[in-house]
């Protein structure tokens, strides 16, 4: 025991002698600092970077040359980078190093599924070793900084940002933040294939009115705390390096201007220490808000607030100093925001080696590495959603037959490298993608594919129906790939209806209309409603927008290489008039009942949604019997057991995620209907069953109560555990008073 005391006591000594270190380095740095390089410091600005190469203006790189550009994001390649680090390192007065950042946010070049997608895996490990991967092939080519995770909770598909979000429950989303922190950033960020994370957008954001994207943001303190602020803590506890802003209003002030988000709760309760940045443009954006007079004003309103660098709206650049000559800001505000900024560098290992991050053999051997590529098929894989698998002559219609003679392949997105990387898809090399055709063909080898396109994903052309009728007549069955492209979802790419855009609905029918079997593959980057297809077509997979190794993940699938195990984690409605909607609502006074008119539901449709949170299906089934709690009242101190039984029914071999929801039936407060408080992710041959255990305790159970104290109450609880958040086997408990 005192040998192990001394080795911790060492440990700490060594740890506290690096943090003097840092901290001796920056005083020493900042005291040799002017105001107009602190001010270039806290300026964020864009390379131009476009496919056909970079472009940067002489100004901006004499903006780098005198000290006024401390950091550069959009700009890429090992060659490219070093250029630009060796103006900031050899030219300048002090050499301070430039922080290169980019979005990373699934994939760098070899491109993983969306975040919504992955997060249907319900894999944490799987997700932090994405983030991981992306990180290394992104700081092969010279990033060191990855705008990524973002974690905005959101229960509004309309909203196209819903494709990058972890979905809508703050529980899960809580434990994918922590997983992506942890994958970008490692154990060490000065290792050159890690980069620091940036957790956006803080806050709220992923609830604006309308679901319109930039648009308002309005709730209350308690929602914002109990559903929105969740997974920014969790990503903050588990050690990001830094935050962003977000464009949005709450309580009436620009979240770049909030010192409220900024300060008192991200520095003073979270004990954040790590640096602030403002979204694109969004301190200037203070101004149409009505909330800064002018620029000057809107950069003086941020610093105020806790935003250490300006991305992009050169406000800092431009207007700082003069502020600080007139006493709107102070220079100590200055210097707490520097301080943050090359505390970051210095943990990047920048100021040891400006070039650590930049080495061409390094890049020419990571990028679209076998490990990445591997990984892209085995996330493609497990994000996949069976949403329907009825039978069809007498049997399920997948997996389809290895013996089929055709398969007609129609839509859209059936032959199709770009959209298959969905949005956000920074520097994704789309000659690599696999496409649907692609798959099929690899995995059905002695099977005739005929393919025809149909139509597209705008306007109400229907010339090529003639065609995809004619491909289909002709096979044994009809694989539909039908959705949305990738600037269909994604930011600035809100919808106001969520059926499938342009005529590719009419195409669907068309194609039923021939009597033979349909599989609808759904490829989107958000909850589409598609009650016309649910009710008619016997298959559907919903495969969002996969990534590189789209194609041959999805014909995995199709053909039962691949058992399909993914659950949704946003949910889907029937129509547009149902959202916002998601699985944890609270009950009415007056809940539901059809036969008693004054009673909460729609005239023309069912108030429950089409397809709900946790919900997916298999190739096989999966039977639930025997819940039992330990007992059946618990203490402040104690903890709960509860197990089930879960069997595998049917054929094949699959993976089960078993949901574990509670629901306080009485507060001081009113309380949701359920929430998700654990899940585990088990496999099991056919006939296989095994006993799956949850543990929760009075802390699993708090909440804010009627004085917003975060506390759990005395009282009695229901515990359900099922296959998806609306098919679960209950029981009953109670917490008792200390």
């Amino acid at each position: 025991m005192f040998a192990l005391g001394l080795v911790f006591f060492f440990f700490s000594c060594k740890q506290q002698s690096k943090v003097n270190e840092k901290e001796r380095f920056i005083d020493s740095l900042m005291a040799e600092m002017t105001v107009e390089e602190k001010i270039g410091q806290m300026t964020l600005l864009t390379s131009g970077w476009s496919q056909t190469g970079p472009t940067m203006s002489e100004n901006y790189q004499e903006l780098i040359r005198q000290g006024k550009c401390g950091n550069v994001f959009n700009a890429l390649t090992v060659e490219y980078n070093r250029k630009l680090q060796k103006m900031a390192v050899e030219e300048t007065r002090l050499g301070i190093p430039l922080l290169f950042g980019y979005d990373v946010i699934h994939g760098f070049k070899t491109i993983f599924p969306i975040p919504l997608a992955e997060s249907c895996s319900w894999n944490p490990d799987l997700m932090k070793k994405s983030a991981m991967l992306a990180s290394m092939e992104a700081a092969a080519s010279g990033v060191n900084w990855t705008f990524n995770p973002m974690v905005d909770i959101t229960r509004d598909p309309r909203w196209g940002r819903i494709a990058e979000s972890p979905g809508e429950d703050p529980y899960l989303g809580s434990i994918i933040a922590r997983a992506k922190v942890k994958g970008h950033q490692g154990e060490d960020l000065s290792d050159p294939l890690t980069l620091a994370a940036c957790v956006k957008h803080m806050a709220a954001y992923g609830d604006p009115r309308a679901g319109r994207d930039y648009n308002t943001v309005d709730m209350s303190e308690r929602k914002l705390k109990s559903v929105y602020l969740p997974p920014y803590k969790a990503a903050v506890d588990a050690g990001a390096a830094s935050v962003m802003t977000s464009f949005n209003e709450l309580f009436g002030v620009p979240a770049s201007g909030s010192k409220y988000l900024l300060t008192d709760i991200l520095r003073d309760q979270w004990n954040f220490d790590g640096m602030v940045v403002s979204d694109y443009t969004s301190i200037q954006e203070m101004i149409p808000h009505g909330y800064a007079r002018n620029e000057k004003h809107s950069g003086e309103l941020a610093l105020k607030a806790g935003v250490d660098m300006d991305m992009q709206g050169e406000t800092y650049l431009n207007h700082l100093e003069q502020s600080l000559e007139e006493g709107k800001v102070t220079e100590d505000q200055i210097n707490q925001a520097v301080r943050k900024i090359l505390g970051m560098k210095y943990d990047l290992g920048l100021f040891e080696d400006p070039y650590r991050y930049l080495d061409e053999e390094r890049e020419e051997k990571l990028v679209h590495s076998d490990s990445l590529m591997q990984h892209a098929l085995r996330s493609a894989k497990e994000s996949v959603v069976l949403l329907k698998n009825d039978a069809y002559q007498g049997s399920k219609l997948l997996p389809l037959a290895k013996d089929l003679s055709s398969i007609a392949l129609i839509g859209p997105l059936a032959d199709n490298q770009t959209d298959m990387l969905g949005t956000w898809h920074a520097s994704g090399t789309d000659s690599l993608v696999t496409t649907v055709k692609a798959g099929l063909q690899n995995e059905f080898p002695d099977t005739r594919i005929s393919y025809a396109r149909g139509c597209g994903f705008t306007g109400d052309d229907k010339s090529g129906f003639q065609e995809a009728v004619a491909a289909a007549r002709q096979s044994d069955v009809i694989v539909m790939a039908v959705g949305e492209n990738y600037q269909q979802s994604g930011e600035a790419a809100s919808r106001a209806d969520l059926g499938l855009p342009g005529v590719q609905l009419d195409l669907v029918k068309e194609l039923f209309a021939t009597g033979k079997p349909v599989v609808v593959l759904v490829m989107a980057g958000r909850p589409l409603a598609i009650p016309w297809i649910d009710k008619n077509v016997p298959a559907i997979l919903n495969t969002w927008h996969l990534g590189t190794r789209a194609g041959d993940a999805i014909a995995d699938i199709l053909s039962g290489e691949t058992n399909p195990s993914g659950k949704l984690t946003a949910t889907f409605p029937r129509d547009v008039g149902q959202v916002p909607i998601f699985y944890s609502v609270k009950n009415t006074g007056r809940p539901f009942d059809k036969d008693n008119k004054y009673t909460s539901k729609y005239l023309d449709m069912p108030n429950e949604p089409l397809y709900p949170f946790g919900y997916g299906l298999s190739y096989t089934t999966f039977e639930y019997s025997d819940m039992k709690l330990n007992k059946q009242e618990i203490g402040f101190n104690d903890s709960l057991t509860i197990k089930v039984k879960v069997r595998n029914s049917g054929k094949y071999q699959g993976e089960e995620i078993v949901q574990l929801y509670t629901r306080d039936m009485v507060g001081s407060v009113t309380r949701p209907v359920k929430e998700l408080k654990g899940f585990k992710k088990i496999l099991l041959e056919p006939g296989q069953q095994k006993l799956v255990e949850f543990t929760i305790s009075a802390d699993d159970l708090r909440f804010y109560d009627a004085k917003m104290n975060y506390t759990a109450e005395a009282g009695k609880f229901k515990a359900f555990v099922g296959t998806s958040s609306s098919n679960v086997m209950e029981a009953g408990f109670e917490l008792m008073k200390e």
